[in-house]
């Protein structure tokens, strides 16, 4: 399923960032590098950086552009903890283990902050982040994680806003109450992510863009990879940080997520006073929905809305319009406003939605399974990929008991089942 670009996909992430998008040679003769990083989204460019301060030599390949996948294209919520949620992670590592990992977690949050404020990245940072219920029956979802919060993972920051109090925040009928987190924010994820591309290269990575990878070769001496055009770059470790895109690079691991579509629109300028009418104190805001929504409006005072997804590949008919219809069941006294943007893009999913974390005889090391929470997951895999590349592995080993079966029949037959189960969980989002 992989498609590489030159350009860097049209959104209004890309439409709005031109002046920072800075075009890299690709690949045109063959190189030797203490680590080769597959891959230049969040998590590669992190592990890249680093590896890079521990005084490796690193080279990142690029199949398109730094950042054209998900990294740069997604809805730009920074949120503590994981797709999985806690306690599965609890399951299967015990309470300690999981608990340094929600504490991880919110490290990550503050590590973001601090490469943004180091590296002088303007991003259109945001604080503030407000979870959602739709439906009345999971308004106790938003109570009980608080009080998980609380005692499991002493954290007590959360914030609960009842249905009276809740259009301080959130003026929308569709929703019943919320919970606000301080600690959560939101960003422009294209030009961020741009941004650690200039501090990543700054610490001495050499990135090439247009370097499509073909696949390596594991040999007692050091790792091969193979480059389309016939280059070679040989190394002492490997990364693999190409997520939904890794089909090519290495089946295994790609037998073991499914690229899933998933959909963003923003609608045209609203201007300061209806952006505020909607969103009062300007959070980043979704919903504990099964198939969620996420929504939240952007430095020039649009709507940006994003929730759809897509199974068995394509792009839903007539995108901004289907966009739009999403919208107004939120915010119906939009529906003279115009969409003026609307793409897709790929996140990779687990059949669990656990983590995919880990290595191979110490020289292959992979952070895959993001499940469409990967702004602050993947600091939190860069951080233990590269411990466990430094020789402490201990950290990324506890992912070593989390069982992802392959996919029944590929790509193909297992986004067919996805699209059956999810279609239950549809329903299910309406009873």
């Amino acid at each position: 399923m992989f498609r590489s670009s030159s350009t860097h996909t049209d959104t209004y992430y890309a439409a709005t960032s031109r002046e920072l998008q800075t075009e890299r040679p690709a690949l045109t003769e063959n190189l030797q590098a203490d680590v080769c990083v597959v891959g230049a989204g969040f998590f590669g460019l992190y592990t890249a950086l680093e590896m890079a301060q521990a005084g490796k030599r690193v080279v990142i390949l690029e199949a398109s552009r730094v950042g054209w996948g998900a990294s740069g294209r997604n809805g730009g919520q920074m949120i503590i903890g994981f797709p999985c949620g806690m306690q599965r992670l609890k399951g299967v590592m015990g309470h300690e283990r999981a608990r340094n990992l929600f504490d991880q977690s919110l490290q990550a949050v503050r590590d973001i902050r601090g490469i943004m404020s180091q590296h002088q990245i303007d991003c259109d940072l945001v604080e503030g982040h407000l979870e959602v219920a739709v439906l009345p029956r999971r308004v106790a979802d938003l109570t009980g994680w608080i009080e998980e919060c609380q005692t499991e993972w002493g954290y007590d920051k959360l914030q609960f806003v009842d249905k009276a109090t809740l259009p301080t925040y959130l003026n929308s009928e569709r929703y019943q109450a919320g919970i606000i987190d301080p600690e959560g924010c939101h960003i422009h994820p294209l030009k961020y992510v741009l941004g650690l591309g200039r501090a990543v290269e700054a610490a001495g990575v050499r990135i090439f863009e247009q370097t499509k990878v073909e696949g390596y070769d594991e040999k007692p001496d050091g790792i091969t990879v193979r480059v389309a055009g016939g280059m070679q770059v040989r190394c002492d470790q490997l990364v693999l940080a190409a997520n939904a895109y890794i089909d090519q690079v290495d089946k295994r691991l790609a037998a073991r997520t499914l690229p899933v579509g998933t959909f963003i629109g923003t609608t045209e300028v609203l201007g300061e006073s209806v952006a505020r009418s909607l969103i009062p104190k300007n959070h980043a805001v979704y919903d504990n929905q099964f198939i969620l929504e996420y929504f939240r409006t952007t430095a020039d005072h649009r709507l940006l809305f994003g929730g759809k997804c897509t199974y068995l590949g394509g792009t839903p008919v007539n995108l901004p319009q289907s966009m739009k219809a999403n919208i107004l069941r939120a915010f119906p006294q939009l529906k003279d406003v115009k969409m003026e943007h609307a793409w897709g893009g790929h996140i990779d999913i687990t059949m669990r939605r656990m983590p995919d974390w880990g290595r191979r005889n110490d020289r292959v090391f992979w952070a895959q399974g993001f499940c469409g929470h990967g702004v602050v997951p993947t600091r939190v895999a860069a951080t233990l990929v590269s411990e466990a590349m430094l020789g402490r592995p201990e950290r990324l080993d506890w992912f070593g008991g989390i069982v992802n079966p392959p996919f029944p029949g590929g790509e193909r037959l297992g986004g067919l089942m996805q699209a059956v189960g999810m279609g239950w969980y549809r329903v299910r989002d309406f009873v």
